[in-house]
């Protein structure tokens, strides 16, 4: 946003400082300055000039050749200028001046010598127009210097906008004067405004259908109006801050905008009858201002002339009920929007407007007034022939409440460590429209209404204000002394570093961080989509944009995918949070996940899964000291592949799923690659109790391992086979472990090992044997069988 400080000086009186220093304080206590420029610093000896003959250039069809009066001395000047004629006045700069930069030499065109330059107000930097030169109050002495006719010299600096998204109130040249104010400690002039005349009972008629979307509307009809271009100083006040002149209406509604921030639309009062706020009952087209169709959706907030749309609430109007150069008849709207509602109707339409933008900041509802009663104020000045054909209609369908916050100088000498004293807490606070009632050292604080929408609520947010204003370049710079306590680990945090400790030093897997929500574009890729859940506030539902995952896998799989040529094996992970649909109160169901994916293009799938499960049996070995159990499950999402999808368990708990990819899915992330997941829900695994750790001296006697390749017919599972061993109750066995799988053609063999050792003395083959039959024997009845 760019600022003017001639603007600015309308309001409070600088003279005597250092404006550029004072900009500087400005970035230091209110918000970020991008950049200062000094306009006018590049027009010199640019002054009224007078044309007393215009002849045509005998060597050019389109060439003048004028003589210039410019008060002390006739000028010979070749112009080009459609416009350039005799007895008109001019910009006239004269040879040895400049403008935009450039210095005016004497120059021969055509063979006509040239002593100076009739200039367009584009070329004195007060305009975009440039279709020809300037005609100027003919009243005006020649010679009168251009600067003492137009504002002409300004200092202009830019504001960043990211700075001022929680301070609505400083979208205004008003709100920015008033920091002045307080910086400076000078007073802040009360902005000029007029009561309209009207004594009758005519009234604009308004009806706000939803007081939650639309909180006040403030309208008056006005009659009479004959002119239609507006004065000088508004037109480069508008130009030097970004905008253009219109007409005068437009102009002086966006004049206000600039000023205090408050958006404000003029309709042509011969089209407006009775305004209508609501949002329509199904969708239509509509036309705004700039010519193009819209498509309105049923939560789009409208204007209505009755039941006939006429603009899109805070947003544009329509063009059918514009303000054209010859309107003589207008209704104002100055009205104050739900800015929620205003940011989702301009993102879903990508029609994001100066007016838009203000509305989406949740702009003060006390401002409507203010700003229709300035806007009577500057009409009338441009034109005092103007009629009141009604009386101001305000109809305030919903009011902020009023915030007051109790505050004292112990808790700012606390909060801050410094020394302010009481009477500067007071005028500070006062400088910035706060109301004081001041006891002592304590203060009862009224907060104004256009700090109370979205950004003062509480003790911090004062001290803030004081400190600012104070200057923070001002604290006394010291060392704070206070203690250094460790942090205390709870099993939470203790768990998840355990677990990527695991995963990183261990299995070398990388971790990543993804957002909460699904990219819909990332999915498609995938050949996938986001699933149906809960949604950020302000995205599109039907672009599926900001919907929030269900599983991790939405945000790892593209991750895999957009590194998948960067490493033909690597493994990632995070943990993170996923959300599933809404509990009972309505807020979402938040989980906290460990996300795993495995890919290779060099393993095979049956490698890659048995390192998946040596991962799951390490961190629930690790943590739980327990064992992990697997149980085949359903498909739950649409990249889990129909088979090889598996529970895991522990203490038949089920806290999580481990899963190869879909096929489908897996061919859009690479040819001939393989890729198994792990999701595991932290907040389940942090409940299941650890095991009490049992602690074995080693056999000093060598262990025997014996080698067993097992048929294991469908339906059987690991853990069932596992009872076969354990019921045996051999001291021998110490452990037993799965050294191969092979599943092809039907058959399914599991190639396990069993070792066994005794602490006092050394196995015998005999003996070893021995427990191998009886194990054998026990897992015949579950129709287990050596494989040939």
């Amino acid at each position: 946003m760019f600022v003017s400080m001639n603007w600015i000086n309308d309001f409070v009186e600088l003279g005597g400082l250092d404006i550029d220093q004072l900009i500087h304080r400005f970035t230091l206590s209110t918000a970020e300055v991008e950049g200062i420029e000094h306009k006018g610093e590049d027009v010199r000896d640019v002054v009224v000039g007078e044309i007393i003959s215009c002849e045509d250039h005998p060597d050019s069809d389109h060439l003048h050749v004028l003589k210039v009066d410019a008060g002390s001395e006739v000028f010979d000047v070749v112009c080009g200028a459609p416009n350039a004629r005799c007895g008109i006045k001019t910009a006239f700069a004269k040879t040895g001046g400049s403008v935009c930069g450039m210095e005016i030499k004497p120059a021969k065109l055509r063979g006509v010598m040239s002593y100076g330059m009739c200039c367009s107000a584009k070329e004195i930097g007060i305009s975009d127009d440039h279709a020809g030169i300037m005609e100027l109050d003919p009243s005006l002495a020649n010679g009168t210097d251009i600067k003492d006719v137009f504002p002409i010299d300004d200092i202009v600096f830019e504001v960043d906008n990211k700075s001022l998204t929680n301070r609505p109130d400083l979208w205004g040249h008003y709100g920015i004067a008033r920091e002045f104010a307080a910086l400076t400690g000078r007073q802040l002039v009360t902005l000029p405004i007029m009561e309209p005349d009207n004594t009758g009972d005519a009234s604009v008629s308004v009806t706000i259908k939803d007081s939650d979307l639309c909180l006040r509307y403030t309208s008056i009809r006005i009659e009479n109006i004959t002119k239609h271009v507006s004065p000088e100083q508004m037109q480069i006040r508008l130009y030097y801050c970004g905008s253009r002149a219109i007409n005068l209406l437009a102009d002086i509604t966006n004049y206000i905008m600039l000023e205090l921030g408050q958006p404000m639309h003029a309709f042509d009062g011969k089209k407006i009858d009775r305004i209508v706020i609501d949002t329509p009952k199904e969708p239509f087209r509509f036309t705004t201002l700039d010519g193009n169709e819209r498509e309105i959706t049923t939560d789009t907030l409208m204007i209505y002339n009755d039941t006939v749309p006429v603009a899109i609430a805070g947003i544009m109007g329509g063009l059918d009920s514009e303000i054209v150069d010859d309107t003589d008849t207008l209704v104002l709207e100055s009205a104050n929007f739900d800015g929620v509602s205003i940011r989702k109707s301009a993102s879903r339409m990508a029609l994001r407007t100066d007016a838009s933008a203000r509305y989406e900041k949740t702009l003060d509802p006390e401002m409507t007034m203010l700003a229709a009663k300035r806007f009577i104020k500057l009409l009338h000045d441009a034109d005092d022939g103007i009629r009141f054909a009604s009386s101001i209609t305000d109809v305030y369908a919903k009011k902020y409440p009023e915030i007051k916050i109790p505050f004292s100088k112990a808790f700012l000498d606390r909060y801050t460590g410094i020394d302010i004293s009481s009477d500067r807490i007071e005028s500070t606070l006062l400088s910035l429209g706060f109301g004081v009632v001041r006891t002592g050292d304590d203060f009862d604080i009224t907060v104004p209404s256009y700090r109370a929408t979205k950004d003062i609520s509480m003790q911090a947010d004062i001290v803030e204000e004081i400190t600012r204003i104070y200057g923070y370049d001002n604290f006394e710079i010291k060392t704070t002394f206070e203690p250094l306590l460790p942090a205390r680990r709870t099993v939470l945090r203790s768990n998840e570093n355990t677990v990527k400790d695991i995963l990183v030093r261990r299995y070398c897997l990388h971790e990543v961080h993804s957002r909460i929500w699904c990219d819909p574009d990332d999915l498609k890729t995938l050949g996938l989509s986001p699933e149906k859940n809960v949604y950020l506030l302000g995205s599109s539902e039907e672009k599926e944009t900001g919907i929030l995952r269900r599983s991790m896998m939405q945000c790892l799989l593209p991750f895999v995918y957009k590194n998948r040529s960067f490493a033909d094996t690597f493994g990632i992970f995070e943990i993170g949070r996923t959300v599933n649909g809404e509990r009972e109160d309505k807020t979402a169901d938040e989980r906290r996940m460990l996300g795993i994916v495995l890919y290779s293009k060099e393993e095979s799938e049956k490698s890659l899964y048995m390192q998946g499960v040596d991962i799951v049996n390490t961190i629930v070995s690790e943590i739980k000291h327990k064992k992990a159990g697997y149980k085949k499950n359903e498909t739950e999402h649409a990249w889990q592949h129909p088979k090889n999808t598996t529970s895991l368990f522990a203490d038949d708990v089920r806290f999580g799923v481990m899963n190869t990819l879909h096929p489908s899915t897996l061919s859009k992330i690479a040819k001939n690659c393989a890729a198994v997941c792990i999701e595991i829900d932290m907040d389940i695994f942090d409940g299941i109790e650890a095991s009490e750790l049992d602690f074995n001296e080693p056999s000093r006697f060598p262990a025997v391992d014996y080698d067993l390749s097992l048929v294991v017919p469908e339906g059987v599972r690991f853990e069932d086979m596992e009872k076969c061993w354990n019921a045996a109750d051999d001291p021998a066995l110490s452990s037993v472990s799965v050294i191969d799988i092979y599943d092809q053609g039907g058959t399914r063999s599991i190639t396990a090992r069993f070792s066994f050792v005794l602490e006092n003395r050394t196995l015998t083959s005999e003996e070893v044997q021995k427990s191998i039959d009886g194990i054998l024997e026990k897992l015949s009845q579950l129709s287990v069988t050596l494989r040939a």
